[in-house]
């Protein structure tokens, strides 16, 4: 006896055919299926849908009766998985497997994808996953992070010295910005997690931008300077085209030395919005370090020959800018004005003083993360140095 379905009053364009697939899979090719129905244009219907769907209706059958095809099942053939499963990273993606999901059954034909970044090692850091759960869960919301409504009732002076220091930092948080942004782009999807982290990392830069253009302008109409130098700086990190270069040069030397600037601000703070702005931003970066530290290493850890290319990166860029003028004099001297407090001689010696300790901390925060990557101590103290004057 031949197994039979029947639709009743469904009609096979109002879901009738949901139940005619599923009868069908459980056959093999050729098998039969019959189907019985009281709707007026099941038979009309159900001829249509079989040509459509590469099945046949038996001719001789005096109920309508289906032979199930095989188009169905030739169209998977040759298709295979995004990876064995959805938690598994590969060491290679496939191109052909486009933007389909880790660990979906991927159908041939698709078009293939245009990403640079194929490889695992050349993007994954195994602290990805939790670096994203982390950025997820701490985002926070300008408009209300920060206590905007706070009194700031600064001398002139030193209002002035923290626009200029909220200008500096917007324009490197631009650029900060866009690495991430550019990199995610020419990344394949299989590696989600280190995608997702790089798309975090330009919601945080973005909102640091945010938050420090609305300090500069909080008491002010326009802007601080933007020196040559400084940007000439910047514009090397962008045309980095390497992943883990660009990587290294933004996070592991410039945010790390700019995750100490910010600290150095939160702690000479003049007022409390400065003090909340750098200290919401500094807890994003110090996630972008972290990740920077982690694949760079993880990168070393897979070719150790790689810490060639490292030196190189930062030697090439030293000597791209040796003939600019490095930090900004203004913005030097906006930090110094920060950390003394007052204009008295003492308090402008002390301030000096504090900011060449910043100098020397970022120096050596700078080569602690070079020596865990790999690099012998002198040789992390000679490629510190080397690092632009302009701290990102």
């Amino acid at each position: 006896m031949l197994p039979a379905i029947d639709l009743e009053d469904l009609s096979l364009d109002a879901g009738g055919h949901l139940l005619i697939d599923r009868a069908l899979a459980g056959l093999a090719p050729g098998g039969r299926l019959v189907v019985r129905g009281r709707h007026p244009a099941l038979a009309v219907h159900l001829a249509a849908w079989c040509r459509a769907e590469g099945h046949r209706l038996d001719p001789a059958a005096e109920t309508p009766t289906v032979i199930r095809g095989r188009a169905d099942l030739d169209r998977w053939q040759g298709a295979q998985r995004a990876g064995r499963t959805a938690n598994e990273v590969v060491a290679h993606a496939d191109r052909r497997w486009g933007l389909a999901a880790r660990g979906a059954l991927v159908e041939p034909g698709g078009p293939v994808l245009a990403v640079d970044w194929v490889d695992r090692d050349l993007v994954w850091a195994d602290l990805a996953p939790r670096l994203y759960a982390q950025a997820t869960a701490n985002q926070w919301n300008p408009a209300t992070a920060v206590d905007w409504a706070a009194q700031v009732s600064l001398p002139d002076t030193v209002e002035d010295a923290v626009v200029q220091v909220m200008t500096y930092l917007v324009e490197n948080e631009q650029a900060a910005l866009m690495i991430p942004a550019r990199l995610l782009s020419r990344l394949h999807p299989h590696f989600r997690e280190v995608m997702q982290l790089l798309a975090a990392q330009a919601a945080d830069e973005a909102r640091h931008v945010e938050v420090f253009t609305r300090r500069a302008l909080l008491h002010r109409d326009t802007l601080g300077l933007s020196g040559a130098g400084g940007r000439a700086s910047l514009q090397t990190l962008l045309e980095e085209p390497d992943f883990t270069l660009a990587s290294f040069l933004l996070s592991v030397l410039g945010e790390g030395s700019f995750l100490d600037l910010l600290h150095f601000l939160h702690r000479h703070a003049p007022d409390r919005v400065t003090a909340d702005v750098t200290r919401l931003a500094a807890r994003d970066e110090a996630r972008h370090v972290a990740f920077g530290v982690a694949h760079t290493t993880h990168v070393v850890g897979t070719d150790r020959a790689f810490l060639h290319r490292l030196r190189a990166a930062v030697e090439r860029r030293h000597a791209v800018l040796a003939d600019t003028a490095g930090l900004n004099k203004q913005v030097f001297d906006a930090l110094v004005v920060l950390a003394a407090g007052s204009w008295t001689p003492a308090a402008l010696s002390h301030g000096w003083q504090e900011v060449l300790r910043l100098q020397q901390a970022m120096d050596e925060g700078r080569r602690r993360r070079l020596e865990y990557i790999g690099f012998p101590a002198d040789e992390a103290a000679a490629l510190s140095a080397l690092h632009t004057r302009n701290f990102m």
